[in-house]
């Protein structure tokens, strides 16, 4: 199940028809109703979601705000909805920060959002740069970068991801300019910072004879990312398996290839460690990290190879903490299976479901569905 955040912007691009020149502030929209301007945001946001295949709509759980921020166009697009934030009537700025702000509280798997480059600054002040956005054009200005190209590809993107298709992770740039400036013909932009969007993930296919020294390159790629990404005095355990393996051969360590090892300061301080001493270890530094790939034929994440990761330790680091690194032929093998989750614990199987950032290169993610063995 996709838990998707959704944030319309009522009132945005309710300028351009009128030629005002954006929609910011209360006296604009006030001025463009008055001159007959219709809200459009709403009518942009359900092409949007009417792209999105009725299969698939049954298996996303909708969060957004009450009315026409949200609620109205999920329930008559035929989502599970659950109103987390109660707007004001008209909305303002301040609904969005507040939405976003629950929204970010329950820790959705993606942000969509209707509304043009205010909007996405409202967004960008109140997001967790960990989770994944989504504009969907209904502005007068669209110059940021988060924007699908138009509101129907914003639906088959998420469609994509409901599927179970791999969709890059990119940093995307939050651009506005200044709207009185722009009415006397003079454009200011400016970048306020970057968000993270989804992209559809384009397969080049490699020869056979060349696919070792392809897959060999990638390892080395996802290590050096996984390296970096290595803070002083943090305890790292580094999973099972070869990709695992490959991380350890980088820092010039000792590997259990079946089995978890512990480092610090990228030098070795426990191998082969039992649940126990894995659980000891966490509860004594709260930053403890793990990094862990797919483990078996079916793309299992945890319980199959690594049950030194209990649920007593998956609780204590936080599934935030836990990192999953894969190449993506090993992705695409899957055919858009789920990863799974067997941990032994039923409950926190189902908290675990949804889904997941795969390091899949330097610099280079990519989301993925998690679900559960039945």
């Amino acid at each position: 199940m996709l838990t998707l955040g959704l944030v319309v912007n009522p009132f945005a691009g309710i300028g351009g028809s009128v030629a005002l020149k954006g929609s910011d502030g209360v006296d604009i929209r006030t001025q463009a109703l008055a001159q007959g301007a219709v809200p459009l945001a709403n009518t942009r946001a359900a092409i949007a979601l009417a792209a999105i295949a009725p299969e698939l709509r049954a298996k996303v759980r909708i969060l957004t705000a009450n009315g026409e921020m949200g609620e109205r166009v999920a329930r008559e697009n035929g989502f599970a909805t659950e109103v987390v934030y109660q707007a004001n009537s008209p909305s303002e700025p301040h609904d969005t920060h507040q939405l976003v702000a629950a929204l970010v509280e329950a820790k959705v798997d993606l942000v969509l959002f209707a509304g043009g480059d205010g909007t996405a600054r409202d967004v960008f002040k109140q997001i967790d740069e960990a989770i994944p956005v989504l504009g969907i054009p209904a502005g007068c200005k669209i110059h940021s970068g988060v924007y699908a190209v138009t509101p129907k590809a914003a639906g088959v993107v998420i469609s994509q991801l409901i599927a179970g298709e791999l969709l890059t992770l990119r940093e995307a740039s939050v651009m506005d300019i200044d709207e009185a400036a722009f009415r006397q013909g003079v454009v200011r932009a400016r970048n306020f910072g970057s968000l993270i969007v989804p992209d559809s993930l384009q397969f080049v296919q490699a020869t056979k004879q060349g696919g070792r020294e392809v897959e060999e390159m990638v390892l080395d790629d996802i290590a050096a990312e996984v390296i970096e990404s290595m803070e002083p005095d943090v305890h790292y355990a580094i999973g099972s398996g070869s990709t695992c393996a490959h991380v350890m051969a980088e820092l010039g360590l000792d590997n259990t290839l079946l089995g978890v090892d512990v480092v610090k300061n990228q030098q070795l301080v426990a191998t082969d460690v039992t649940a126990q001493q894995l659980l000891a270890l966490a509860q004594q530094d709260p930053e403890f990290a793990i990094f862990i790939t797919l483990i078996g034929g079916q793309g299992h994440l945890l319980g199959r190879g690594n049950q030194q990761i209990s649920p007593a330790v998956v609780n204590q680091v936080g599934w935030d903490n836990i990192h999953v690194i894969a190449t993506k032929s090993k992705l695409k093998a899957l055919n858009g299976r789920a990863l799974i989750v067997d941990t032994g614990d039923p409950e926190l199987d189902q908290q675990l479901a949804g889904t997941k950032r795969i390091i899949t290169g330097y610099h280079d993610a990519v989301l993925y569905q998690v679900g559960i063995e039945y």
